[in-house]
């Protein structure tokens, strides 16, 4: 990954994935193997890179959900309203977060 394999971007990895194709196509045109090598390898990393900033976005959507789903749980015991939406919002901006990082 390009940037920190902490921090992985979707961006990032779909701009290198391009990148590789690109680099790849034009070692096929004129028969350069390294460019065609190179850009396999930029494709492939930029891949890498999506897939796992797509699993964190995931994680992190879960990790969100279950938080949310926990305050809301305790706010409604306790009878504290506010906990309670509040918990309700994160869940489901955890539950968003899911489903935009579906793999």
């Amino acid at each position: 990954m390009d940037s920190s394999s902490a921090n992985p971007s979707k961006t990032t990895g779909q701009l290198h994935s391009v990148k590789g194709t690109a680099v790849e196509t034009v070692g096929s045109m004129t028969g350069s193997t390294s460019w065609q090598q190179s850009g396999k390898e930029e494709h492939a990393r930029g891949e890498a890179e999506y897939d796992a900033a797509q699993a964190k976005g995931y994680a992190e959507g879960l990790k969100d959900r279950v938080g949310g789903y926990k305050d809301s749980v305790m706010g409604a015991v306790m009878g504290d309203e506010a906990q309670q939406v509040s918990g309700n919002v994160r869940k489901e901006a955890g539950n968003v977060k899911q489903q935009v990082n579906k793999p």
